[in-house]
């Protein structure tokens, strides 16, 4: 009877702790549930005021359950600020993002766009080299230093870059167009011609490469 009361009082203390375990999971669970919903009626808010031109509006929905360590709101709040033409706001929020990242593209990609109103454009051109050295081939950062160099008329620098471009997608209208003004740049005129008639093919009639052809006869 002692071993059989024993076992109660221990069944007892085990299903009392079991109880409280599972009670004090049911509570973290729930509180998760509501800051979860609290998160998606913040960020579905915050598009919709967007949508409507309230910047503003949708920079405070996200800062009422503003976290700093949150890599989506940060970046969600780097955009924002720049829409609202909060320049040094949004470098702030997208730099923190990439620290939050590091090895993401997307934050660097949000990064160039107050660097480039700014006109840093040595700053926006170190972003770039940052993005290929995770993904040599992202074409959308290769043809923009290409640009970059091209504009600045360093014509040798901004070849491999819009090679690359052109080798990964060959009917690329804007790659092939800039490789080809590259080219003749380069005096490179039988590369050139072949180029600005493969933009041809693409867009014909196209007033550029047509242009670029006349200055070749």
């Amino acid at each position: 009877m002692e071993i059989l009361a024993e076992f109660n009082r221990f069944s007892h203390s085990v299903a009392s702790r079991i109880g409280i375990l599972f009670l004090g999971t049911f509570l973290v669970f729930s509180s998760f549930a509501w800051a979860q919903e609290d998160l998606e009626k913040a960020f579905q808010e915050s598009y919709s005021l967007e949508n409507a031109g309230n910047y503003q509006g949708a920079i405070q929905s996200i800062q009422t359950v503003y976290k700093s360590d949150s890599y989506e709101m940060n970046l969600r709040l780097g955009w924002l600020h720049y829409q609202a033409s909060q320049l040094e706001e949004s470098l702030g929020f997208y730099r923190k993002a990439v620290s939050l990242k590091p090895y993401a593209i997307e934050p660097k990609l949000g990064l160039v766009l107050p660097l480039s109103v700014q006109g840093k454009w040595m700053e926006v051109e170190d972003v770039y080299l940052k993005i290929l050295q995770i993904d040599p081939q992202n074409t959308l950062v290769n043809y923009r230093l290409g640009l970059i160099y091209y504009n600045r008329g360093n014509y040798e620098k901004a070849e491999p870059y819009l090679e690359k471009v052109v080798n990964l997608y060959p009917f690329d209208y804007d790659g092939l167009l800039l490789l080809a003004w590259n080219k003749l740049q380069l005096q490179k005129n039988r590369e050139a011609t072949v180029l600005f008639q493969k933009v041809l093919l693409f867009n014909p009639g196209d007033a550029s490469a047509k242009e670029g052809l006349a200055l070749l006869k």
